[in-house]
């Protein structure tokens, strides 16, 4: 039903044509799901975009066919097009949050929509809306209708933005990204919803990730892209059973295995080198991941070696609890319990994760420990010091050695400066080495560090990619020299592949300065992989506590095993 015919986008920019997609071809049948994975930058994006006629034409020159039953997408008029899309071409949007409109509620949102496709009254348009919401399976369809986006959770927003794809009951639903940063229990019901809903509808599907895990679960063929080309195409069971291009290989080694003990993860790089994957000789992905196997006993006498030693942090019953004003005057009449009565310890050298969903209490948690938000009750004990009886002058010094990387590296830092002057910055405030000239050369070892280049250090934080940005984060943290660092979700919203890179620094990190870390993640799969420890999180509370193979094969709880259920087996 849908035939794409020597796809070409180029995009125009300072120093010339730049091609993000080169002459790709594919057909797409009814009923059928493609899965299109590669990393940010392949051309996933624009390739769905172009389809669906959304790129500026005045930036972006597009050729080839894009055929849907026969009629040329790319040579009718925009009023012709304007109808096609909604009515038999529909599309989620990578970022709910961003797609949908913030002074707007949602279900206006959605009966404007209705209203403008079909023509009906305001009334037979609300009736639609709250059917849609329930029909993708929204608690309390009412209440979200007259909801702003803000007031939802993220895996409710994504059900909005999959009502209003569906509301003209659309052919061809292309879904890009509608599973990215979720956790990955709504990553599985999401999954699950847009399978059930392909069904009953007799819809086809394009869905657009960068895991191969995710596809796997979804798609009936799968098409690799690399570099804007189109370099695998297979049916998903012949593609995870056989790969043949190495950046493939790449892709499906590099995610965390919760059932392998791995001492570093593989990244493409190990599959091949260089622009021509062609010129690579043959490596399978089970030689690489022997290579980085982890050792039973490695992992045993690390633990005694841990484990002997006293902690470095105590936390003793530690509760943040937030007041909810909605009495008379603005009065609390109840808290939100965030942490609630959480008491563990961290060991020196230990990685301890931390993960749960979204909303469980664990960032809290995290910013609690630092005093970024104060506690309501319980203690914080950094090497025997009080960390709840320090006043701020104090505070300040010994943050020295307790530092975060925050979830978003592009909010954390300042669009304003360029990286030299976020990481000289910590240095100057903290009177670290005698003049400027010493702290830029600790800067430039730093970036080295991280694997970028001292080149870097008059750029600013919008000339780089999200994995990049996640670098300069960690050696901002690593600037001070800290013995302590909480990892909050550091890694949540990076490709698979910039994800086994940033986790493989960290880990080599760890060796190098003896670094502590609590990592806080709502993928079960990472935290098992990066953990000597482990804890889950659930409604504030600490449910359970254990080495990770004794969690991961022997859970007690049932939101634990609920977690590892939804994991993508890829």
């Amino acid at each position: 039903m849908l035939k794409i015919k020597d796809l070409e986008v180029s995009f125009k920019t300072g120093d010339g044509l730049f091609k993000a997609v080169k002459n790709i071809s594919f057909s797409l049948n009814k009923g059928e799901t493609i899965g299109i994975v590669g990393e940010s930058g392949s051309g996933k994006s624009v390739t769905s975009l172009a389809l669906m006629r959304l790129l500026n034409t005045e930036q972006a020159i597009i050729k080839g066919e894009v055929l849907l039953n026969g009629v040329c997408l790319c040579k009718i008029p925009e009023a012709e097009m304007r109808h096609i899309r909604g009515n038999r071409m529909a599309m989620i949007f990578q970022e709910p949050m961003t797609s949908l409109n913030p002074v707007l509620t949602c279900g206006f949102q959605l009966t404007e929509a209705i209203r403008l496709h079909l023509g009906v009254s305001k009334a037979e348009a609300k009736a639609k809306t709250i059917e849609l919401f329930k029909e993708v399976q929204l608690p309390r369809p009412e209440a979200i209708f007259d909801s702003y986006p803000h007031q939802i959770s993220g895996g409710q927003k994504q059900r909005v933005m999959i009502a209003m794809a569906l509301c003209c009951n659309p052919e061809i639903l292309i879904a890009d990204e509608p599973t990215t940063a979720l956790d990955v229990t709504v990553q599985k019901t999401i999954i699950e919803l847009l399978l059930s809903l392909k069904a009953t509808r007799h819809m086809s599907l394009i869905f657009i990730s960068h895991d191969l895990g995710v596809i796997k679960e979804i798609a009936d063929r799968v098409m690799v892209m690399y570099k804007g080309e189109i370099v695998e195409e297979a049916k998903v069971s012949d593609l995870f059973a056989n790969p043949q291009h190495p950046y493939t290989k790449g892709l499906l080694a590099c995610r965390p295995s919760p059932r392998q003990h791995l001492k570093k993860l593989p990244i493409v790089a190990d599959f091949f080198d260089g622009d021509n994957p062609a010129d690579t000789p043959s490596t399978t992905i089970e030689s690489i991941r022997l290579k980085y196997h982890y050792p039973s006993q490695e992992i045993e006498d690390r633990k005694a070696a841990l484990y002997k030693q006293s902690p470095l942090l105590k936390i003793d019953e530690l509760s943040t609890w937030f007041p909810v004003k909605n009495g008379l005057f603005g009065q609390s009449t109840k808290v939100v319990k965030a942490v609630n009565n959480v008491s563990f310890n961290v060991y020196p050298g230990e990685t301890l994760g931390l993960v749960g969903e979204s909303g469980c209490g664990k960032t809290t948690l995290g910013r609690t420990i630092l005093r970024l938000i104060e506690p309501t009750a319980g203690n914080i004990s950094f090497e025997n010091t009080d960390l709840r009886s320090l006043k701020k002058n104090d505070l300040r010094e010994i943050r020295r050695n307790i530092q975060i990387i925050f979830q978003d590296p592009y909010s954390s830092l300042n669009p304003r400066l360029t990286v030299g002057q976020s990481l000289m910055e910590p240095l100057q405030i903290h009177q670290f080495y005698t003049s400027d000239t010493k702290r830029k050369k600790h800067v430039f070892d730093l970036l080295e560090r991280v694997n970028l280049s001292p080149d870097h250090f008059n750029r600013y934080p919008h000339e780089f990619s999200g994995g990049q940005r996640q670098r300069i984060v960690i050696a901002r943290a690593l600037a001070l020299q800290p013995k302590f660092i909480i990892c909050d979700e550091s890694v949540s919203a990076l490709d698979v592949s910039v994800q086994a890179q940033v986790l493989n620094l960290i880990r080599e990190l760890q060796e190098e300065f003896r670094l502590t870390y609590i990592f806080i993640s709502h993928d079960l799969a990472v935290i098992k992989h990066i953990s000597d420890r482990m804890m889950v999180m659930n409604k504030g509370e600490i449910i359970e506590t254990g080495y990770p193979d004794d969690i991961y094969y022997r859970p007690k709880e049932a939101y634990t095993k609920n977690l590892i259920a939804s994991i993508p087996q890829g």
